[in-house]
This record gives C-alpha cells, structure tokens and sequence, in this order.
C-alpha cells in the first residue's frame, strides 16, 4: 500500500503533514507536501482525509482487490465523496457522511 502525491493539485496547507502518524510526510520549499519513500507508507489513509484538494492518491494493489485502482477523497458540503479510478480510467464514487458514518 502506498500514496501518491500529484505535485500539480497540491496547495501546500500541510495538513496531510501534520495527520500523518508516521511523520512520513514533508514539504518541500515550496510548500508542496512530498513523501520520501512511498514504501513506507503504512497506509492508514488519514493523509487522503484531511487533503482537501484531491492532490494525494491511494494504490489500491491487487493485495487488498483493487487490481491497481487509485482512491482520491474530495470534500463537497457534509459529504465526502471517495473516487475510486480504475486502471481503464473508469470512476466509482461513494458519498460518505462522516456524521452517520458510525450510526449502527
């Protein structure tokens, strides 16, 4: 499992920095965040939450079903919306909210 950060949607706010319970993630002059080694990665998904801009994707291998999908989580109201992308570039969204995600 691991993370992948796209340089080009990242707005260096740095709370996937300051979530990461590894401290595996940095920034870099800029402010962009960047992970040294994507092998370290414990794959917690606590980075993919807190990004509010969709810059961090989540490697779904073929270890855990995803035949190397990639996950993305966006925010829109109370709802937040996870985007599962194939490797043929097909798009499965789930809404999620967070405030009855728990109600059993």
């Amino acid at each position: 499992m691991s993370i992948q950060i796209r340089d080009e949607s990242c707005i260096g706010c740095g709370r996937c920095v300051e979530v990461c319970p590894g401290n595996l993630l940095k920034q870099d002059a800029s402010g962009k965040a960047y992970i040294r080694h994507e092998r370290d990665c414990w794959g917690c998904t606590s980075c993919i939450k807190a990004c509010r801009s969709g810059a961090i994707l989540f490697f779904l291998g073929a270890d855990i079903g995803g035949g190397g999908s990639t996950l993305s989580v966006e925010k829109k109201g109370d709802l937040n919306l996870w985007n599962i992308t194939t490797p043929q570039g097909s798009i499965r969204q789930i809404a999620v909210n967070p405030k009855e995600s728990n109600q059993y």
